[in-house]
């Protein structure tokens, strides 16, 4: 019994984490967990158990007496997410592109391609495959610990991507800079992807601070 709980948990996790992503859920009002749970069908228990992962997480916050509510985005999340990014991801990326497979090339083309449709028509889920791209490109560093690190980084990214895109002529300068990591990972350029990598992370970070600032 408690393995389908826990499994029902996790599955909880990611329709909750999902739904606060792609910004569905308000910061400013507390999530009803009664409403919730009857819309999606199952008990507080496991409900309640999944908003405790994703508070630790980073993506919701309890309030005595209030309940829980989705953490509101600042400059001083997105300096220190970005900032812990600067210092992991640039050589994660480029030790995997030194390893990655044939499979590992084929899967970060794919997914380059479709980030990049769906950038270009300003669809849904953007933020999902700009995670999923970066995700492909280090995830074969074969370092467990930082690809954990990383991923969680990844999700507390994914609900500033949609904002930095919003000035017009950016979604083209984040499609060209992933066309050009693309290229220097699948070259195997350490050197080349490192810097990328870094830069990327860079820009948008400065871009970020002064959008927050100006909201």
């Amino acid at each position: 019994m408690s393995l389908v709980i826990r499994t029902l948990s996790d599955q909880l996790v990611d329709l909750v984490r999902n739904r606060i992503l792609s910004g569905a859920v308000s910061t400013e009002q507390a999530i009803r967990q009664d409403a919730l749970a009857a819309e999606l069908g199952v008990s507080k228990i496991p409900l309640r158990e999944a908003l405790a992962r994703l508070e630790e997480e980073g993506l919701i916050r309890s309030q005595a007496n209030r309940g829980f509510f989705v953490a509101p985005l600042s400059t001083s999340e997105a300096k220190e997410v970005y900032e812990l990014r600067v210092k992991l991801e640039p050589e994660a990326t480029a030790l995997a592109a030194e390893l990655a497979t044939d499979a590992d090339h084929a899967h970060a083309v794919e997914t380059f391609d479709t980030l990049t449709s769906v950038t270009n028509i300003h669809g849904e889920g953007v933020g999902a495959f700009n995670r999923a791209f970066h995700r492909a490109l280090f995830r074969p560093c074969g370092k467990p610990i930082t690809i954990n690190l990383l991923e969680r980084l990844q999700v507390l990214s994914e609900r500033y991507v949609l904002m930095h895109l919003e000035p017009l002529g950016r979604h083209e300068r984040a499609i060209e800079e992933h066309r050009e990591i693309l290229q220097a990972w699948l070259s195997r350029d350490h050197g080349r992807v490192t810097d990328l990598i870094r830069t990327h992370i860079s820009k948008t970070l400065d871009d970020l601070q002064l959008q927050l600032v100006e909201q």
